[in-house]
C-alpha cells in the first residue's frame, strides 16, 4: 500500500498523474475505496442527500459530519481523508476554527472542506494560520441552493467565469491545498487549472482537472438516479435488486435458508432431549 497522502503531498501533486477521489458515509464504503487504492476519501456533506434521505445538504448537522467521518476513518485508516464543514458552521473564523477544531480531534481527519470563494476567506486564513489544511469548492456549491435556483451548471457568463477565476486565485493565495471544481464548463475548469497552484479536482467540470471525485454510490451505480456527470462503473443497483427479490421469492417458498444454510443437532441428542420431553408429560388420565 502507498504512503497516505498529506496536505503537503496533495500539493505537490499539481500537474502530476490525474488524483483519484471518492466520497464515503460509513466504514464499509472506506474500506473498499481504501483496499481500491484511490488517493483521498471526502467524507461530504451529500450524505445528506445519498444516505439521510433529506432534499438537500443544508440540514446535515456537524454532529452528523463527524459521526460518518469515524466511521470512514476506521474503515480506511491507510487514506487520506478529508472532511466537509456544513451549513453555516465558518461564517467566521471564531466558528471556522471551533468547528473545524472538533473535526481535526474527533475523526483524525487530514483537511476540511468548505464551498465559497472570497467571502469565505477570514475562514479559511483563520483555518491555515492555525495549522489546519483546507480544500476549496467552487462553481456548483449545494449549500448555495437556494440562492442559485437550484442544481445549475455555473460559470458560463464572461463575468462570472471571471468572479470565479479570482475566487480561485484568492482561495489559493489564502492557503488552500486543493480545489474542487463542480459543475462548470469544462473549458472554464481547465482554465482554473492553469491559473492556480494547487490541484483542482472536478466533479462535472471536464477532464483537464488534477483529479475527479464522485460520490460513492454513483460510481458504482448504486444511485436512482444519476446527475449528467456521473458514470456508473459498476451496476451494483440492478444487482441487489435482482439479490433483493429472489431472497424474497426464496422465503416465501422456503427454498432458504435450506440444508446447507442451517445448524443441525445430532440425532442421538436430539432422542435424548426427545425422551426426557416424554418423561416429563403428564400420563393421559
Amino acid at each position: 500500500m502507498s504512503e497516505r497522502m498529506t496536505a503537503q503531498s496533495l500539493k505537490g501533486a499539481k500537474g502530476q498523474t490525474p488524483l483519484v477521489w471518492i466520497t464515503a458515509y460509513d466504514y464499509t464504503a472506506a474500506r473498499l475505496a481504501e483496499e481500491a487504492g484511490v488517493d483521498v476519501i471526502l467524507v461530504g456533506d451529500s450524505v445528506g442527500t445519498t444516505l439521510m434521505g433529506y432534499p438537500s445538504t443544508i440540514p446535515v448537522t456537524l454532529d452528523n459530519m463527524i459521526y460518518h467521518a469515524t466511521l470512514v476513518r476506521r474503515g480506511a485508516p491507510n487514506t487520506m481523508m478529508v472532511v466537509d464543514l456544513p451549513f453555516l458552521t465558518y461564517t467566521n473564523a471564531r466558528d471556522a476554527l471551533a468547528n473545524a477544531g472538533r473535526i481535526m480531534q474527533e475523526t483524525l481527519a487530514e483537511a476540511v472542506k468548505l464551498e465559497g470563494g472570497r467571502r469565505v476567506l477570514e475562514a479559511v486564513e483563520a483555518l491555515v494560520r492555525h495549522d489546519i489544511p483546507v480544500v476549496g469548492h467552487l462553481g456548483l456549491t449545494p449549500q448555495s441552493l437556494h440562492t442559485m435556483g437550484g442544481y445549475r451548471v455555473q460559470a458560463r457568463t464572461h463575468d462570472s467565469i471571471q468572479a470565479l477565476v479570482e475566487d480561485a486565485r484568492a482561495l489559493t493565495e489564502a492557503g488552500i491545498s486543493a480545489l474542487v471544481l463542480e459543475g462548470i464548463p469544462d473549458r472554464v475548469a481547465a482554465y482554473v487549472t492553469q491559473e492556480v497552484h494547487v490541484p483542482t479536482i472536478g466533479i462535472g467540470a471536464g477532464n483537464q482537472t488534477d483529479g475527479q471525485v464522485l460520490v460513492f454510490h454513483d460510481c458504482i451505480g448504486l444511485s436512482a438516479h444519476l446527475p449528467k456527470f456521473a458514470k456508473p462503473f459498476a451496476d451494483v443497483r440492478t444487482a441487489t435488486l435482482e439479490g433483493l427479490r429472489r431472497y424474497r421469492r426464496e422465503v416465501q417458498t422456503r427454498a432458504f435458508p435450506d440444508d446447507e444454510h442451517s445448524y443441525h443437532v445430532t440425532d442421538k441428542e436430539w432422542q435424548a432431549f426427545w425422551s426426557e420431553v416424554e418423561r416429563r408429560s403428564p400420563s393421559p388420565s
